[in-house]
């Protein structure tokens, strides 16, 4: 620890004597300088022990002293050092008394002891308590590799905590807790989930103080005002958003070994968290290539290139997800909703292997960005493998069928859906211009049938204007929806506009005589009935019908596209 007043007192060499202040000499010294001023408050930094043999002062008047002293505590100044035997032979009561009335510490300097020798002996104390400091910090730095080294992050967390005499916690980039020490911590890091978040905002690397008498409004603070940690927040990674976040809370302030001790865990834990360039992108050609194989039906080839990297994700059942941002998802519907297999460009992957460091989001507010974010580190924190390939402007991903990146992807889309439905949106930026689909349960040996389902429901989350939509709710539902589209109208209006000019002079009743007819299946009594008139009637209707549209409602073809066009242009 640094030096103090009391251990200068002690000090044998030194031979000083208290005669002021003696409950406050465990206030730590941060330096030992001289000064003659009348004045010298303006030249104080706070914690020195001010040296003075009252050359200028006038150490009799009680006035003078007692303005003089109060201004040298105001000012920080932890000590007064006056010097016997030079202008004074004893120090003066004037002086002993303000420093009483002030509680500043007042020291009596043999003339034998220059001042000299007590600058060097706080210059030596403080030397020495760096050097302690130091090696502590090394010493804390071997530990906490050796930790990462056999029990990783984890293990690194348990020897931060005990280093700082305080907890630890680390997060993922969502601001979601991936581990405390010690474990009682859990509910305290919980607390800082929105601080975690705040700092993901601020270029890396950045760092925080949250929590402590500093912050009474603070959350961590509100239940237990007196004994609230004060907790630092650090940012992780070296790309400019933070893949995740290092917090530690202790009762007070770090000191310098402590210092040291973050500093090693935050490199520590950043060297954990990231990969290489080269190793990672090799990763990522590894997703792509198995992605790859999956699709062009070679599922054991693709189990023998992955390995042990994705776990049981290849033999377990998946869902195909199939995600695109909105603009790029309208231009590729223009074109004719051509679709491709994923290239071998880049992908990630994540689980239990991945040290539970999800993928950040991209600046910018990417959308494929901030849902790969979201599959990533859902999948981490569940211990789960996901594949995750992004190519472009569009996003493939392997998830566990039931597990917990799946639940994550939905309900990500569920919140920016109601967002959107809110009369002021939730939220903004492009994640709204996501479309996403999920196909049905599948197996690697059908892989490329779920690509398809997964693209199909995209296609209909596209044409309803929802977020996202899954393959297995499409057969449950109605085939009507789809006809929501301009091109089903216009061919719909073509089709049907003979028959709707001709009702329009008054010379019958075609198109509703149509509708009956179809609905009824060509049952004559039966739709005659519905419309109130002779079965005769009718037969002479749906002559016309054919006379006009010239074709023949024996077609089944021709009877389905009839239907189809008369729902999409009136479906009540």
């Amino acid at each position: 620890m640094p030096p103090t007043l009391a251990s200068l007192v002690h000090h044998s060499a030194l031979k000083l004597t208290v005669r002021a202040g003696e409950d406050r000499l465990d206030v730590p010294v941060r330096w030992a300088h001289v000064s003659e001023l009348a004045d010298p408050v303006p030249y104080m930094e706070g914690g020195e022990l001010l040296l003075v043999t009252a050359l200028k002062l006038d150490a009799e008047d009680p006035e003078a002293m007692h303005r003089y002293v109060k201004r040298l505590a105001g000012a920080g100044v932890v000590g007064l050092g006056f010097a016997v035997g030079v202008n004074y032979d004893a120090v003066p009561e004037a002086l002993v008394e303000a420093a009483r009335q002030e509680g500043l510490p007042l020291l009596e300097v043999p003339r034998r002891t220059p001042f000299l020798a007590i600058s060097k002996a706080v210059s030596a104390a403080i030397a020495a308590d760096q050097y302690r400091a130091v090696t502590a910090g090394f010493a804390a730095q071997r530990e906490l590799t050796r930790r990462t080294l056999t029990d990783g992050p984890e293990g690194l967390l348990a020897a931060l905590a005990a280093q700082v005499d305080g907890w630890a916690a680390l997060y993922d980039a969502s601001g979601a807790v991936v581990a405390t020490a010690p474990e009682w911590a859990g509910r305290r890091a919980a607390r800082l989930t929105a601080d975690v978040r705040r700092l993901r905002e601020r270029p890396a690397p950045a760092s925080s103080v949250v929590g402590g008498a500093g912050n009474p409004e603070h959350p961590e603070n509100a239940e237990n005002a007196e004994n609230a940690d004060r907790v630092e927040l650090h940012s992780l990674g070296t790309s400019r958003r933070p893949r995740s976040a290092l917090a530690v809370g202790t009762a007070a302030a770090l000191g310098t070994a402590e210092r040291y001790a973050v500093h090693s865990a935050i490199a520590l834990l950043t060297l954990t968290t990231e990969r290489s360039r080269s190793l990672h992108e090799a990763g990522l050609r590894i997703d792509a290539a198995v992605l790859r194989m999956l699709l062009a039906g070679e599922p054991d080839h693709a189990r023998t290139v992955a390995g042990d990297l994705y776990g049981g994700l290849l033999d377990a059942p998946f869902r195909m997800i199939v995600a695109e941002q909105a603009s790029a998802s309208a231009a590729r519907a223009h074109a004719g909703g051509q679709t491709r297999a994923p290239a071998a460009k880049t992908g990630s992957r994540s689980g239990s292997g991945s040290g539970g460091s999800p993928t950040a989001a991209a600046p910018g507010g990417d959308p494929l960005a901030s849902l790969t974010e979201v599959v990533e580190s859902a999948a981490a924190r569940a211990g789960e493998a996901v594949l995750v390939v992004p190519e472009g402007e569009r996003l493939v991903a392997l998830a566990t069928d039931g597990g917990a990146a799946v639940a994550a992807c939905v309900e990500y889309a569920a919140a920016l859906e109601a967002g959107r439905a809110a009369p002021e949106p939730m939220t903004g930026g492009d994640e709204e211009g996501l479309v996403v689909g999920l196909s049905a349960p599948s197996g690697p040996i059908a892989a490329s049938a779920a690509y398809k389902q997964a693209e199909q429901a995209l296609s209909v989350a596209r044409r309803r204007g929802r977020v996202c939509v899954e393959h297995e709710h499409l057969a449950a539902g109605s085939v009507l929806p789809l006809l929501a589209d301009d091109a089903v109208r216009a061919f719909a209006d073509g089709l049907l506009r003979a028959l709707r000019d001709h009702d329009a002079t008054g010379r019958g009743d075609l198109v509703a005589s149509l509708r009956a007819w179809l609905s009824r299946h060509g049952q004559w009594d039966a739709a005659a009935a519905d419309l109130g008139v002779h079965r005769h009637t009718l037969r002479y209707r749906m002559r016309r019908v054919e006379e006009i549209l010239g074709r023949s409602l024996d077609d089944p073809d021709v009877r389905m596209e009839l239907w189809l066009a008369l729902k999409a242009t009136s479906p009540e």
